[in-house]
């Protein structure tokens, strides 16, 4: 049971991962704000941006 534990719990955080939930919990955390649709906007914001910042490869 505890391997099957263990591996739910790697899975769930990597599908956090995938679909931004985890960077988005870092965000409110780092500017110390509640979940709102204006906290989210102002992550998406700084995420996009981010985004077009890194050097594309090949």
């Amino acid at each position: 049971m505890s391997r099957f534990v263990t591996a739910a719990r790697i899975v769930l955080a990597t599908l956090r991962e995938i679909f931004d939930e985890a960077a988005y919990e870092r965000f409110l955390r780092r500017t110390q704000t509640a979940s709102s649709p204006g906290a989210y906007a102002a992550f998406r914001r700084e995420f996009d941006e981010a985004k077009t910042r890194r050097p594309k490869c090949c």
